[in-house]
């Protein structure tokens, strides 16, 4: 691990439209000390042909003949690629969304400001349709549940995501994506530090993941009820007493994150 190093980790499938911005926005950052990790998950657009034009970007292509548009492609995507990384920090980047030009920097400087603190989320600055929002509480661009809050949004020290790899369990819920579970963990560490300000541009894309789980379809419901499962699982290997439901604790999360 390389001290005040940024690692940046962009993922990627079949965003050839976003992908271009998505990584210059990564290249853009006015902080200059960072290494950019691209993963693409056997796209079969021009996402690859676009990327290859960037030289100061390391590429990992996914080469394994199984593939499957799933929460556990977007999980080993990440984990493969924070294998790769040697910085500090670690900022994930889908590769339809973007960072603003000092994001990187300026989350650094919060998490110099105390070594207690181990994740921040900024808020989301979302673009739908050229339109340009803010996320409010009342705002449920996300259908909250079960796509809690963009991985985009995410900064984390490398030792504490290592420590929660130990805890991803990615078999027992395989429709849960890392941010998801990865909120509720620092939910319940009481780790979670959020940030009243937007560095990231979410783009709210409609052949996205999170596009695609529609409130109160089937898979929705599933996703729901792994949120839920993945807590109680998580409360109980931390030997936090269930005075309450999860229902009370994902309610108190989502009062937190919105």
């Amino acid at each position: 691990m390389k001290k005040n190093l940024a690692s940046i980790i962009i993922t990627n499938y079949n965003k050839e439209k976003f992908v271009k911005k998505s990584v210059q926005s990564a290249l853009n950052q006015n902080y200059k000390n960072k290494e950019i990790i691209f993963f693409d998950d056997k796209s079969t657009d021009n996402s690859l042909k676009i990327v290859r034009k960037f030289n100061k970007i390391i590429l990992i292509e996914n080469k394994s003949k199984k593939f499957s548009s799933s929460p556990l492609n977007q999980i080993n995507a990440i984990i493969r690629s924070f294998l790769k990384s040697k910085g500090e920090y670690i900022f994930f980047l889908d590769s339809d969304d973007e960072f603003k030009n000092n994001k990187v920097k300026n989350i650094i400087d919060y998490f110099k400001k105390s070594k207690k603190i181990n994740i921040i989320q900024d808020k989301p600055y979302i673009k739908k349709k050229k339109k340009f929002m803010e996320l409010k509480k009342k705002l449920h661009i996300f259908s909250i549940w079960p796509s809690i809050y963009p991985t985009s949004c995410i900064a984390i020290k490398k030792k504490y995501f290592s420590e929660f790899l130990k805890y991803v369990e990615k078999k027992k819920f395989p429709n849960l994506e890392i941010d998801s579970r990865l909120v509720i963990y620092t939910f319940l560490k009481k780790d979670l530090k959020i940030i009243n300000k937007s560095f990231t541009i979410y783009n709210f894309d409609q052949y996205g993941i999170t596009s695609n789980y529609k409130k109160f379809s089937k898979k929705w419901w599933i996703k729901r009820k792994e949120a839920f499962d993945y807590m109680e699982f998580l409360m109980k290997k931390f030997k936090i007493k269930l005075n309450k439901g999860p229902d009370f604790y994902f309610t108190k999360l989502i009062n937190l994150l919105y």
